[in-house]
């Protein structure tokens, strides 16, 4: 145990070193597809007078992962960097969110799962103190701090405004003003916040508006490796949302993503760790869920559709509706564009909403 701390930390050390301890991405790697890449709004999208665009950001990455060796087990280590953005007619960041999840998976040198897959993973936001950053930071703030700082600090800025922000060597605040409450590397994190911007398109947000970032992530699919490879796999589900001052959704965003590792009864990792992550939105119909649906969409459509849905509810009036015993909607008319299981949008709904306070 104390061997298999001592190779965490060293782990994690080399990571900070690497992505600044805010992501795991590989370098140069962008989860964004190309028609949503850049700093404007998405396809010159513009809001109506009073109106909000929202946007959001997922960095995706397994790089963190090592396979069993030296009498210690392996580990899979998926990290989702999240950021989601509400942005005025200008172009401006009124509001934003910053939000991360570290899920880890141990498995045997005999390629037997040594994690219990059936936790939910908290995020380091919900984690709060309990993640352990306050005492190393320099500043006595806890990661969920800095990041609320960090997000505080672009409110007012333009994607090419946070583009700008000067950084030091180790892609850290320069700017004496916010090194004062952020002491993590922040490179990675402004170049989400950029793609957020990047992404932001007008669903009904009104000046006013709150901000939530919701998200879900579970391990239950993680299998041991016997006769086929063993499977450490983390699926995500993200739901960023500006709620109005009663509380009703005026427009809603939803994605997930599936984070996976294979190994093998060794103990041995065979996936390409530097592989890109997208989500499922990214994947779009390479995701492959259109033909067995039964109503010929596709889970990002699927997934809009259920945002559409959303607005104009409470995340309490949406954790109310009939579903089947599967999940999936069982009033007619939502089931005639979504027949996925809802549960986890509802429930990254309800945490946007209490985020939003």
């Amino acid at each position: 145990m104390k061997q298999t701390i001592i190779r965490t930390l060293g782990m994690s050390l080399a990571l900070c070193l690497l992505f600044g301890c805010t992501s795991n991405l590989p370098k140069g790697h962008s989860p964004l597809s190309s028609s949503s890449q850049g700093s404007a709004p998405q396809d010159g999208a513009t809001a109506a007078e009073g109106g909000l665009l929202i946007g959001m950001a997922i960095q995706n990455s397994v790089a963190g992962s090592a396979p069993a060796e030296g009498g210690e087990p392996g580990l899979a280590q998926a990290d989702s960097n999240v950021v989601a953005v509400l942005v005025d007619g200008e172009g401006r960041i009124v509001d934003c969110k910053i939000d991360a999840v570290q899920s880890k998976i141990e498995f045997s040198a005999q390629g037997t799962l040594l994690t219990d897959t059936a936790a939910q993973i908290e995020t380091k936001t919900e984690l709060g103190e309990r993640y352990g950053m306050k005492k190393a930071s320099g500043i006595g703030k806890e990661w969920s701090e800095q990041a609320q700082a960090l997000a505080d600090y672009v409110i007012g800025k333009t994607a090419d405004e946070v583009k700008g922000i000067a950084l030091t060597e180790e892609g850290r605040p320069a700017d004496a003003e916010l090194a004062a409450s952020v002491t993590i590397s922040v490179g990675g994190w402004l170049d989400a916040v950029t793609e957020a911007v990047g992404n932001s398109k007008p669903l009904g947000a009104k000046a006013g508006d709150k901000l939530g970032l919701g998200i879900v992530t579970g391990i239950a699919k993680s299998t041991p490796a016997g006769e086929e490879d063993g499977l450490a796999q983390a699926d995500s589900t993200y739901a960023a949302a500006s709620f109005d001052a009663e509380g009703r959704i005026t427009s809603c965003l939803i994605d997930g993503s599936q984070s996976a590792v294979r190994f093998d009864k060794g103990g041995q990792i065979l996936s390409d760790l530097n592989a890109p992550i997208p989500t499922k939105d990214e994947l779009g119909e390479e995701y492959g869920m259109k033909k067995a649906s039964g109503i010929g969409r596709e889970w990002n459509e699927q997934a809009a559709a259920f945002a559409a849905y959303a607005a104009g509810k409470s995340a309490d009036e949406l954790s109310g509706i009939a579903l089947t015993e599967e999940g999936r909607p069982a009033d007619a008319e939502l089931a005639a564009s979504v027949t996925i299981s809802v549960g986890d949008f509802n429930v990254c709904l309800q945490k946007a909403w209490k985020r939003a306070q």
